[in-house]
């Protein structure tokens, strides 16, 4: 079962309709118990990081977030909220990985970085089994979170970015995986093998 993080910046109707068509049981839910019922964690998100957190804050979902072990999939402002910080509201995020989060510069380019764009792999991982370089993935963000060593792949848009992450049991998506088409879906079976393999990575 998988739990899908229900807080004010989910994008939940399209995170669950990608898990419908491939047949995965999920629960939508705020709630910790049911949480620490589940097999794992997906953390959609869309909006500001500001009023994410501040959310998240009020349900005690940060702090359940820190101290889970089970497979969490960041994706999107989930992805973003792993970090440390980020300049979207001067806003401490959850920690979970090194850096913060920068804004492109609309100087350089168009702000938000909107469409589809590819990415380049790094290092091996589950989450990326079958998916490589060529394929394009659906974009639609502000902030971006520079490259580090938990970078599985980056992508290029004014400046690299990071467009996969993983440390331990959590990993992040940039993209939106359930707006990605069969690439999308491929990603996200990927994570729900992740979790059938008894969550190792």
């Amino acid at each position: 079962m998988i739990g899908i993080l229900n807080y004010r910046a989910g994008n939940l109707t399209s995170v669950s309709n990608a898990l419908d068509r491939l047949g995965a049981e999920y629960i939508i839910t705020d709630s910790i118990e049911e949480l620490d019922k589940s097999d794992a964690i997906l953390f959609p998100g869309v909006g500001h990081a500001a009023s994410a957190m501040e959310d998240l804050r009020a349900r005690g979902l940060d702090t359940w977030l820190k101290c889970t072990e089970k497979p969490v999939l960041g994706i999107c402002l989930g992805m973003q909220l792993l970090f440390e910080s980020t300049e979207e509201g001067n806003t401490e995020t959850l920690g979970l990985l090194p850096g913060r989060l920068q804004k492109f510069d609309p100087k350089k380019g168009k702000v938000p970085h909107m469409g589809w764009n590819r990415f380049k792999i790094l290092k091996d991982h589950p989450i990326l089994t079958s998916i490589d370089g060529r394929h394009f993935l659906y974009y639609v963000h502000g902030y971006y979170a520079p490259t580090n060593k938990y970078t599985l792949a980056s992508c290029n848009y004014i400046s690299d970015f990071s467009a996969v992450v993983a440390k331990d049991n959590f990993m992040g998506v940039q993209f939106h995986p359930e707006k990605s088409g069969n690439i999308g879906s491929m990603l996200l079976q990927n994570f729900l093998d992740i979790i059938q393999d008894g969550g190792q990575n």
